[in-house]
């Protein structure tokens, strides 16, 4: 039997999806379950790893039922939301507490107290990372420290700390317990040309060693699945954190490449090349992937509200009935009416870094209704990626153009006035999923189905829409102020 496709396990912080793709880069099955969220305390974000492992388990079922025999699947890719923090006992496969989600701040003043000692730029010449709680360390040390199950399995040499990718391993093979590298370049713990765990980080943020994974490349066959699973043991070959594994399925495969994801939050990856970036304007530098040992990086800017300030206007505000709805309102208006909304609902990151800045709605009259609110919205999506347009130009990344994905972008107004604010080309893939074809053009060169990501990028790659700049310079800054305005009330 031919096989022929790829099952991709794309697991986000709001939902889990698998997905079946042929070699020809077209999806041939999707499912998807929703992720429960809990905020046990303002600040507190938190995820049960036995959901994400059931949930993804029965969405890769049903997906390979749906192949007709899972002998037609090549390989499986995995993709996820970075960052999380999962503590489970080696010996019984079991969560020892609640996932620390990447969105947590709860290591807030952990994070300050480092700084005020000191550190933070010796870690960032390290890691290429900053000292915020977005980053898994201090979440690893939490756990530790306040959750007495974590800290009785790691006396007992039983304690197992990963990512949500190593989790899912963990998981579908029955005790492989890895992490690739891309994931392991956001926990604060691995040096950007270090090929493993840094014994003096983990000291310094208290992390046990011996509870973590080890480090591997992005593709090959890094694992196999249990037979039980799926009627037979199929490999892992591809596996990359969300915004790494979108920055390769939007064929950003060459220094200078550029793209922006609008999910959850919004994630902008320009590629550097071999050298380990180095910014001045506070961007990360992270590990984009590792082939055969050798590594290529990025240089990423983070913004943690992005989609979810629109969900947060549907669900708790009802303000919209449904994401989609937001188009049609922002259009209905000539403009926002003066409204600005800074969504630092999670703090802001990148490049302010403001873990305890909270989010306002600036210029209020008895004028704003629902569309200058929703256009508002959309326009924060836009002003938050002008400030890492600034930052990447300032770290000599200037953009030329801007491929943009996730589910956010597949609206036309807030891709146009991307074109519009930033004064360049935006490029929109048909297919906006591309963080689920990224991990699947890894698992089939993994598979040895095409002899590098280029090969893969021409045969599974698809066709773009351009949006190009329309608006007159006087509009732009004065619309640019009305931000910065904002952003110092903040």
């Amino acid at each position: 039997m031919t096989q022929d496709l790829i099952l991709v396990l794309d697991e986000g912080t709001t939902s889990t999806r698998a997905m079946l793709f042929g070699l020809d880069g077209q999806v041939k099955a999707v499912t998807q379950r929703e992720l429960a969220q809990y905020y046990p305390a303002p600040g507190f974000v938190e995820h049960d790893p036995r959901e994400i492992w059931e949930q993804t388990l029965t969405c890769a079922r049903e997906v390979a039922d749906r192949a007709g025999d899972s002998g037609r699947i090549a390989a499986i890719g995995i993709t996820n939301q970075r960052e999380t923090v999962v503590a489970w006992d080696r010996k019984s496969g079991e969560p020892l507490a609640r996932a620390l989600v990447w969105q947590d701040r709860r290591t807030a003043a952990e994070c300050a107290r480092l700084k005020r000692e000191g550190l933070e730029d010796e870690i960032h010449r390290q890691t290429g990372l900053l000292l915020d709680p977005y980053f898994s360390a201090t979440k690893m040390r939490w756990l530790l420290a306040n959750e007495t199950a974590v800290a009785d399995a790691a006396a007992a040499g039983r304690l197992a700390l990963g990512t949500v990718e190593s989790w899912l391993v963990y998981k579908l093979s029955g005790g492989a317990h890895l992490s690739d590298a891309s994931n392991a370049s956001r926990t604060l713990l691995l040096p950007l040309d270090g090929g493993n765990w840094d014994a003096g980080l983990c000291d310094l943020f208290g992390v046990t060693r011996q509870a973590l994974p080890e480090v591997t490349d992005n593709a090959g066959e890094l694992a196999r699945t249990s037979p039980d699973l799926f009627g037979r043991a199929i490999p892992i070959t591809g596996i990359a954190g969300d915004q790494q594994a979108a920055t390769i399925g939007q064929t950003c495969l060459s220094p200078g490449d550029t793209k922006a994801t609008y999910g959850t939050g919004a994630f902008i990856l320009a590629n550097t090349g071999t050298i380990p970036p180095r910014s001045c304007n506070r961007l990360l530098g992270t590990v984009l992937y590792q082939m055969g040992g050798e590594r290529v990086y990025a240089l990423e800017g983070s913004v943690f509200v992005a989609g979810s300030l629109v969900k947060w206007l549907r669900d708790a505000l009802g303000m919209i009935g449904s994401a989609e709805e937001t188009e049609a309102l922002a259009r209905s208006v000539p403009d926002s009416g003066g409204v600005v909304i800074v969504p630092a609902l999670s703090g802001l990151g990148a490049p302010h870094w403001r873990p305890e800045a909270r989010g306002v709605i600036h210029g209020l009259s008895f004028a704003t209704g629902r569309p200058q609110i929703a256009r508002a919205a959309l326009e924060a999506m836009t002003y938050q990626t002008l400030d890492l347009a600034d930052a990447f130009a300032a770290d000599g990344a200037r953009w030329s153009c801007l491929r943009i994905d996730g589910g956010m972008s597949a609206n036309d107004w807030l891709a146009q006035d991307l074109a519009d604010m930033l004064n360049l080309t935006v490029e929109r893939p048909d297919n906006v999923e591309t963080t689920a074809l990224g991990a699947a053009m890894l698992a089939a060169v993994g598979a040895g189905l095409f002899a590098d990501l280029e090969e893969a990028g021409s045969a599974m790659g698809g066709h773009r829409h351009r949006f190009m700049p329309a608006l007159d310079s006087a509009t732009r800054e004065s619309r640019r102020d009305q931000w910065q305005s904002a952003l110092a009330a903040v």
